[in-house]
């Protein structure tokens, strides 16, 4: 018999590649980022170099496939196309919550391929914040061997568990949970959203907590508030259809979420990300990383040769960006100007932000 777990994971990959799951009407917020040009770049697009060190791995380019499946027999597949095609490129990947492989082992496969796949890459492991309350600290390091993962992520998601009938609705506690996971774990470990954002106020707890690095999540990509929609539909539930299209795109945007969580560890800006520009664009407002997770599952269900394409494009977009931006390499990114208008500037600045202070460095 199928477990629940295992079902859900299928049923929401299915969604995500048949279903408009993205924000309605709020965006990540890169639209009010504009970089400075330099008509004078004065390099050859040519020498520029794009790679990274993350957590001790080399990337290509600094960007990461997202969490996005795994725990169903026919995700393996899935999984192995995309690790395959990280592995091509030198990009990270991370694996969807592996809970359902602690409920149901014989789902492990579908989790181990992506590192048999991806022996080099930069590789992280998942597990949901309202679970690890249940299966405690112990499980930790359990989940980072069975993929022989360079990181774990413990995912914060309470707005789908507020949505789906079967969500862990009980947050209570998860801050000492993840303060333990931080002391017990073998690798670091990064605080994930999955599409709402976190907040300065939320940052710094999870910084005290002694979280290695930050993945923002924002709201402008995939809305698990609106695949939830499409699944209670299916089971017709009225009342986690209405919660679903409330909450579809609400939190906080990417690029304020970004500057939200700026508080001395790395940050890694998902969330809406769909072109090298954006990536450029998030490290030149201080990410260390972008990520995207839908763009790779069409390609993804293709083989790991479509995926790979779409990996490169984005890092041609993103080489692009750095050439006429007059920047030769990742550090010069980070160091260039950008210039932050509109509904971020107005969010950012009602928060308290000097957006000046991040987005514009010194003119000589």
């Amino acid at each position: 018999m199928e477990h629940e777990t295992s079902r859900r994971k299928i049923e929401h990959l299915e969604l995500c590649a048949r279903c408009h799951v993205e924000s309605r009407k709020v965006s990540a917020g890169f639209e009010d980022v504009t970089l400075v040009h330099r008509a004078l770049p004065e390099i050859s697009m040519h020498d520029i170099d794009m790679s990274v060190d993350f957590f001790g791995k080399k990337l290509s380019f600094p960007f990461m496939i997202a969490s996005i499946t795994g725990g169903h027999p026919e995700t393996t597949k899935i999984n192995a196309a995309l690790a395959e095609a990280a592995e091509t490129v030198g990009v990270g990947i991370g694996v969807g919550s592996q809970r359902a492989a602690i409920d149901d082992p014989k789902q492990t496969d579908s989790f181990k391929i992506v590192r048999e796949k991806a022996p080099n890459a930069f590789v992280y492991g998942n597990i949901g914040a309202a679970q690890i309350k249940e299966y405690g600290t112990e499980k930790v390091n359990s989940l980072v061997s069975m993929i022989d993962a360079d990181a774990i992520a413990v995912h914060l998601n309470f707005l789908q568990e507020a949505i789906q009938p079967e969500g862990d609705i009980d947050a209570s506690g998860c801050l000492e949970m993840i303060e333990k996971i931080c002391a017990a774990a073998d690798v670091p470990v990064i605080a994930k959203e999955t599409g709402a954002g976190i907040s300065r106020e939320d940052a710094l707890l999870l910084k005290k907590a002694g979280v290695s690095a930050i993945d923002v999540g924002g709201v402008g990509g995939t809305s698990w508030s609106g695949v939830e929609v499409y699944r209670a539909r299916m089971d017709k539930d009225k009342l986690g259809e209405h919660l679903g299209e409330l909450f579809w795109d609400f939190g906080i945007p990417t690029v304020s979420s970004l500057i939200e969580c700026k508080v001395a560890v790395p940050v890694i800006a998902t969330g809406g990300v769909r072109t090298g520009v954006d990536i450029a664009k998030s490290v030149a407002l201080g990410a260390a990383a972008a990520g995207a997770a839908l763009p790779f599952v069409e390609p993804a269900f293709k083989g790991a040769d479509a995926a790979a394409d779409a990996l490169r494009l984005m890092e041609q977009e993103l080489k692009a960006s750095m050439f006429l931006t007059g920047c030769a390499d990742i550090k010069a990114l980070s160091q260039t100007n950008a210039v932050v208008t509109g509904k971020t500037y107005d969010y950012l600045t009602s928060r308290g932000f000097n957006v000046r202070d991040y987005a514009n460095k010194e003119i000589l």
